[in-house]
This record gives C-alpha cells, sequence and structure tokens, in this order.
C-alpha cells in the first residue's frame, strides 16, 4: 500500500540534503568570490602605493635588467634599496611577498632574493597581466614564508597587476601575494553556520509538512503517491538526460575548436613562407594567376620581377646557415618595409625573392621599382658580430607582351635574371625572346656535350711551342675540339663556358688529360719523341679533392713521365681556389709536373701571389702580343713582364705570335718560347706529326 508519509519523508530529506549541498557551496562560492574582489582590490592599491613610492627605482630596474645575469639582479645596491622600502611599505600588512617582472617573464626583484632570476614567462597569471588584465589566483599552501617567518596552512592570494609606461605599454608586471587566511577561516564557519541554519529551517518545514501530510494521507493516499512517483522518475531522467547533453556538448565544442585551430594553422603554413613569414611561392602564384585574369578584363599591363640574391652560397659556407637564414630575414624585413612600389613580394625558397607590380603604365615605372629594390641592398645587413654586404640581380617580364601565363611570366623573369647576372651581379635586366632561345639551344648544347664523350665526338689537337731562338721544338698545348654530326664544328670559346657551368668541365678535363698523355706515350713508342704537352686546368678540377689522386691515376695508366706534364692554370683559377691553391700547387710540382700561369696580366697579377707561387713559366696572352707594332701599351706591358720574370727567375712563352715582327720583338727581349699562328696552327695529332716528325728523334 502507498504510504504518503513515508515517501514525502524520503523526498523531502533528498531535497534537504540536496538544498544544503547546493545553497552551501553557492554561498562559499559568492562569499569566495566577494573575499577574493576585496583582496585583489587591496592588492592594486597596494600595487600602486609602491609604484608610486618606487617609481624612479623601478623604472631604473626594468631598464637595468634587459641583458642582465641573475647575479647582478640580487647584488644590485639600488635592488636591496628597494626592497627594504618595499618592506617598509607592507610591514603590519596581509601581504607577504612582492615580486617584479620585466617585459621578458623574469623575476627582476622579489622580497625573496632567491626567486631572482627565475622566469614566467609561460605563466598564465604574467601572460593575462602582460594583456592588461589583473589576475589573481587563490592558493592554499602547507607552508608559506612571509616577512615574520614561515607558517603553516596559509591561504594566500596572488595578484598579477600590469606595470604600464609612460606610453601606457605594459612595461613589466607586480605579483603580490596576500595572506587571506582569517577571511578564509571566517567564511567557513559562516558556512557552517549558514548551513545549520539551512537544515534546520527545511526541518521544521518539513516537520509541518508531514503533519499536514499524514492528516490528509488517506484521502491522497493512492492518487498522490503515483503523482509523486512519475514525478521522481521523470525529474531523474530529465537530469541524466540534460547532463548528458552537456557532455555531449561540451565535447562536440572542444574538437571543434581545436579543428578551426589546426585548419587556420594549415592555411597559414600553407600560404607562407616558415622562415620569413611572407608569402610564400603558392600564395604568389594563385595572386598573379588572380591579378592576370583581372588585367586582362581591364586592358591593363602588370610586372614580375624575379630577385636572386648574389653569392649567398657564400654566406652559408663561411658562417653558417644560421647567419643565412638571419640574413634572409633581414632582406625580407628590408624590402618589406623599404621598397614602396611592389604589390605583392613572396619569397619562392633558397635565395630567391619574387614581386608584383600591377597596373604597369610604363617600362620607366618597372625601371624605377627595379632600382629601388637594388637600392636596398646598398647599406650592409648587421646580424650580431658580422656586418654583410650583399648585392641582387633582378629579372623582369611584362605582360602581356612576355607571357599571358603565371608559368610562363615566372620563368621569362627568371631567365632575364640570369641575363641580368651574366652582365653583371647587381643588376637588373628586361626580358627579350632572344633569351628563351639562348636558353634553349644552351639546355640543347649541355644535352649534347653530356653525350658528346661517350659517342668520340670530342677529339685533341695540338699547337707546337717553339724555341724563340731556332725555332726548335719543345712542346705543345693541347685543346679540345668537339664536331658535333648536329651542330658542326663547335668552337671551344662556345662549349667551354657552358661546360664550367654545368660541371661537366671536370670529366671533360680528365678525359684532356688521359687522351693527351696517351697520345704522347703512343708517339714516343713509335718513335716520335714530344718533350713536353701542355693541359688546360679549371677551378673545377682544381677544387675537387681527388684531383691529385686521378692525375696519378693517369700517369700510372698511360706510363707518362711526370716531367713530361706542363699544366696551364689562369691568375683567377689560382685566386678562385684560394689559400688552398699554394698548397695543391705545391703537391704538383713535388711530384715533377711543370706549372705555366697562363694569360698572365688579364687577371689581378698580384705580386704577392706571384712571387709564392710554385710555377716554373709565365705565359703573356695574345691581346698584348697583338698590340706589338700597333700599341705602345701593350709593348710596355710586355717589357714589365719580361723584367719581372727575369728577376722572379720565370721563364716565359709568348702565345698568338703570328708575325715575324712580333717574333723578333719577343725575341730581343729575351722571351724563351713562342706559341702561335706564324709557326702552327693546333691540329690533329696525325698532321701534327707529319709537319714535326722530321725534326723531332727519339
Amino acid at each position: 500500500m502507498f504510504n504518503l508519509s513515508r515517501y514525502f519523508s524520503t523526498v523531502s530529506f533528498i531535497l534537504i540534503v540536496l538544498a544544503a549541498g547546493v545553497l552551501g557551496p553557492l554561498y562559499q562560492k559568492l562569499s569566495l568570490q566577494q573575499m577574493q574582489d576585496l583582496a585583489e582590490g587591496r592588492n592594486v592599491a597596494m600595487a600602486q602605493v609602491l609604484n608610486n613610492a618606487q617609481h624612479a627605482s623601478l623604472a631604473s630596474l626594468m631598464s637595468d635588467s634587459v641583458g642582465r645575469n641573475v647575479d647582478f639582479l640580487r647584488q644590485s645596491d639600488e635592488a636591496d634599496q628597494m626592497r627594504a622600502g618595499v618592506i617598509s611599505l607592507i610591514h603590519d600588512t596581509a601581504i607577504v611577498k612582492v615580486k617584479i617582472y620585466n617585459r621578458l617573464g623574469n623575476t627582476v626583484f622579489s622580497t625573496d632574493k632567491a626567486q631572482i632570476g627565475e622566469s614566467w614567462l609561460q605563466n598564465p597569471g604574467f601572460r593575462s597581466a602582460m594583456s592588461g588584465m589583473v589576475f589573481s589566483n587563490l592558493t592554499r599552501r602547507n607552508e608559506a614564508d612571509s616577512l615574520e617567518g614561515a607558517s603553516a596552512d596559509a591561504d594566500l592570494l596572488a595578484s598579477y597587476i600590469p606595470i604600464y609606461g609612460k606610453d601606457s605599454a605594459v612595461e613589466g608586471v607586480f605579483e603580490l601575494y596576500q595572506n587571506v587566511t582569517p577571511f578564509v577561516t571566517q567564511l567557513n564557519r559562516g558556512l557552517w553556520l549558514v548551513t545549520a541554519g539551512v537544515v534546520v529551517v527545511f526541518a521544521l518545514l518539513y516537520l509541518m509538512q508531514f503533519l499536514v501530510v499524514r492528516r490528509a494521507q488517506g484521502i491522497l493516499e493512492d492518487q498522490e503517491g503515483r503523482i509523486k512517483a512519475a514525478r521522481d522518475t521523470l525529474e531523474i531522467q530529465v537530469a541524466a538526460r540534460t547532463e548528458e547533453l552537456k557532455r555531449t556538448n561540451t565535447q562536440l565544442e572542444g574538437e571543434i575548436a581545436e579543428r578551426r585551430q589546426a585548419q587556420s594553422k594549415l592555411n597559414y603554413l600553407a600560404y607562407h613562407d616558415p622562415l620569413t613569414g611572407m608569402a610564400n611561392r603558392r600564395c604568389f602564384i594563385e595572386r598573379l594567376d588572380e591579378s592576370l585574369r583581372e588585367t586582362l578584363q581591364r586592358k591593363e599591363r602588370l610586372a614580375v620581377l624575379f630577385i636572386d640574391l648574389d653569392q649567398f652560397k657564400q654566406v652559408n659556407d663561411s658562417l653558417g646557415h644560421g647567419v643565412g637564414d638571419e640574413l634572409l630575414i633581414a632582406v625580407a624585413s628590408r624590402l618589406s618595409e623599404h621598397v614602396r612600389l611592389i604589390d605583392m613580394l613572396a619569397r619562392l625558397g633558397g635565395d630567391e625573392f619574387i614581386c608584383l607590380m600591377e597596373a604597369v603604365r610604363s617600362e620607366d615605372e618597372v625601371e624605377l621599382l627595379a632600382r629601388e629594390i637594388l637600392a636596398a641592398f646598398d647599406r650592409p645587413f648587421t646580424l650580431g658580430d658580422h656586418e654583410l654586404f650583399l648585392t641582387a640581380s633582378l629579372g623582369i617580364s611584362l605582360s602581356p607582351g612576355d607571357g599571358d601565363s603565371v608559368l610562363t611570366l615566372m620563368r621569362n623573369a627568371d631567365t632575364a635574371m640570369y641575363r641580368a647576372k651574366a652582365l653583371g651581379r647587381g643588376n637588373f635586366h628586361f626580358y627579350t625572346p632572344e633569351m628563351t632561345r639562348d636558353a634553349q639551344e644552351r639546355i640543347q648544347m649541355e644535352n649534347l656535350l653530356r653525350r658528346a664523350l661517350d659517342n668520340g665526338e670530342l677529339s685533341v689537337h695540338l699547337q707546337p711551342q717553339v724555341e724563340t731562338r731556332n725555332g726548335r721544338l719543345v712542346g705543345a698545348e693541347a685543346l679540345v675540339r668537339w664536331n658535333s654530326p648536329e651542330l658542326g664544328l663547335v668552337m671551344p670559346t662556345r662549349f667551354i663556358p657552358l661546360a664550367e657551368d654545368s660541371g661537366l668541365i671536370v670529366g671533360l678535363g680528365y678525359w684532356v688529360l688521359r687522351e693527351t698523355c696517351r697520345q704522347v706515350m703512343q708517339w714516343r713508342m713509335s718513335g716520335f719523341d714530344l718533350p713536353q704537352v701542355a693541359v688546360n686546368l679549371s677551378v673545377k678540377q682544381l677544387e675537387r679533392p681527388e684531383f691529385i689522386e686521378v692525375l696519378r691515376q693517369i700517369l700510372d695508366e698511360t706510363g707518362m713521365e711526370a716531367s713530361r706534364l706542363k699544366l696551364e692554370l689562369t691568375e683567377s683559377v689560382v685566386l678562385a681556389v684560394g689559400g688552398d691553391a699554394f698548397e695543391l700547387l705545391e703537391r704538383l710540382r713535388d711530384l715533377g709536373i711543370s706549372l705555366s700561369l697562363d694569360d698572365f696580366g688579364t687577371g689581378y697579377s698580384s705580386l704577392s701571389y706571384l712571387k709564392m707561387l710554385p710555377v716554373q713559366q709565365l705565359k703573356i696572352d695574345r691581346s698584348f702580343v697583338d698590340g706589338i707594332g700597333k700599341n705602345p701599351g701593350d709593348e710596355a706591358i710586355i717589357k714589365t713582364v719580361m723584367e719581372l720574370a727575369r728577376s722572379l727567375g720565370f721563364e716565359v712563352i709568348a702565345e698568338g705570335v703570328e708575325t715575324i715582327d712580333q717574333s723578333e720583338f719577343l725575341s730581343n727581349l729575351g722571351c724563351e718560347q713562342l706559341q702561335g699562328h706564324l709557326h702552327g696552327r693546333a691540329v690533329a695529332p696525325a698532321e701534327f706529326r707529319a709537319r714535326w716528325s722530321p725534326f723531332v728523334h727519339s
């Protein structure tokens, strides 16, 4: 039988417990919040007092703390005086500790010296105060230090309060600890009293209602019992369902927030360079594509400027990639801040940047922008202890004249940039259609040259070197020739620079060395003994660490004596190799190989280098020989070279000798050897032997 009194007692008891459980924490929360607001207000007021009282010392401390170490801050007399002043101000107050942080999150002042130097940069309270908001946190500690000593079981309210400078910018953060233990104790005592009062009130209400219910139980017993049971069941289900929905909603909100954050980060990285923070290749391509469509509709022009930093690799190689990255950031910053006409600037990668100029009215505007970009590199870049001077080369393409697609404009600007580099670094150049044809021809020639060695298209020709006095053959210079089925006879002036740039010169140089040595030894075995042969060297070969070992192998394979081999290298090659050149050339000389300095007088002609180089011969360049009888300046240079060689003990050979007058002029000056068309052109080995065999005996 349904007992209304029993269920009423149960439900009422539950309601009393729930009411006490809800009102108690609610009262505690409101009281704690009120107490915390009051205590925070006192902390803010005390911080203002400290700021007013110690304003000068505080400003000095904040400025002096930048870059100072911990010991300096702890041992500072000014900090000690400030500490004494702060302690006197908070004496007999609830403030137990004061700390001050600078903008970097470092503790620059504390009433406890041991805490100076600690970093609170990641502390949420510090970060909130740096954003201009006061942040407070109430904690209970088993042991707390104060001016009067340590105390157990203390409730402390820590407030982080911003310190504003003259321009209302946050210069630092106060952190004040206030002992609120008496207030918390009083609050807890009041909580128990309120809870007891609530229980008593509900108990009285319970008794009164219980009496009423008992009196009406007979009448309403069945109906009220069913309604009460249904209501209790429904309330429980609704509460459970509500909590479940709240939990689900909270989880969904968290997942959505995480996904939005991740998506935002991915979008940023997809369109920005992670090093410099500027737009990347993808962002530039999309912007250029959009600008091309708009430009076509408005019948306007735009310009693409391809920027490449000159000799940036030397910075990475000499100072490290860390300094290189800092330099790229500095370049990006300077271009962004000081170049006004750029509509968009992006970094393509490495040391390459690209910019867009829209609504171009004339090429003069583009040229003005190019000069403004180059002018941004006039001042050095200061990175720590390094002061770096840098130049850039620019290539420019215009739409629609130089292309109407993104890839075409970027490719043509890149091509123009390489032309600017070829004409001299720190320059710019507009694209012309001839550049594309030149680039295509260059690619074709490079591909053909790569297979020329395997297909036997290359050959070695030899040009005689004779003794000046009697015309006796003393040697020959090996010169490579290329007879291409597709291009015909290709002159060395066309394919040697290409081989240098592409790196093919290393393999080509080794082939010429091996083929020349093989030919000389083959002649010797058949009765034609060439005294000596000269082979030109490239800087790429000398830079290879295995060069000496490969040279030894070639001499061993062919059986040729090292004394019969002369290696010719230019001044620019020696300077490009740098300090390692002396050691390398010494090793070559120790092998018994002769060394000749080619094209002497056309380079730097550094006397300090010349006197230290282990060379035996100087070779006067044909440009000076050609001026004999025509240009007194060239004749004066030749005389100077002869006097210099005589004083340093060098043998001299002149190339490009084509007339008897030139030969006699050089002979009168004491030039030992001659080379040129007067005594024979560079010809194939068979023709060379046929010409000189009657004069050479093994």
